[in-house]
């Protein structure tokens, strides 16, 4: 009887701006690699054709509607999972454990706030369907926090980093974990406290799945 290869884990990063999640990544990395786990790490938007569109969009060279941006997101997202060079969806297949910086709660999260959070989270059915995170990782920050953050360690500001669209956002990421706790499996760790601790609270909750 041939042997089934294991699927990868697949791990979520999520966070309102500026709430450490690239950082978090780089330390979940260096466990990875101190446990010998081939990993692969990636972020939303990409860097394909379609989401340097949306980079465009973000730091306002370019001006659409709300909807063709959440539209232009999942077009993304979708090209992440399936892209027959480096899809994550064969990665999983294949047993890498893939690690990415936002996935389809960012958009119930960022795109709720311009509409409706089912219309969101119903067009993106087409990506859960096709995979869902072993865990949704949301390091939660406050809004101050966050804006500290931004402020020190970016060149320009993206056309959702400001206070009070964070404060939103951040309130809907929770509605938005609450609308699906039934589902999907989440996770909240406090982003406020020293960059080591939360890395530490994070790999807590990541070497389960790894039975570490």
């Amino acid at each position: 009887m041939e042997n089934k290869k294991r699927q990868g884990i697949f791990i979520a990063l999520e966070g309102i701006d500026g709430s450490g999640k690239s950082t978090q990544i780089k330390y979940l990395e260096e466990k990875l690699k101190q446990n010998n786990i081939l990993y692969y790490t990636t972020m939303e938007p990409t860097d394909s054709p379609i989401g340097s569109l949306i980079h465009q969009i973000m730091v306002g060279r370019i001006e659409t509607d709300n909807q063709v941006v959440a539209a232009l997101f999942l077009a993304d997202r979708l090209d992440h999972l399936l892209n027959k060079v480096n899809g994550i969806a064969a990665k999983i297949q294949e047993g890498v454990c893939v690690i990415t910086d936002r996935y389809y709660f960012s958009s119930y999260a960022y795109h709720s706030v311009d509409m409706p959070m089912d219309w969101v989270i119903q067009a993106n059915k087409p990506c859960s369907a096709i995979l869902r995170p072993t865990a949704t990782i949301f390091l939660d920050v406050s809004p101050d926090t966050a804006m500290e953050r931004i402020q020190k360690g970016r060149f320009q500001q993206e056309l959702f980093e400001k206070k009070s669209r964070l404060a939103i956002v951040r309130e809907k990421y929770l509605e938005s974990f609450e609308t699906l706790k039934g589902t999907e499996n989440i996770a909240i760790v406090d982003g406020n406290q020293d960059p080591v601790q939360v890395s530490e609270a994070v790999w807590e909750i990541a070497r389960q799945y790894f039975k570490i």
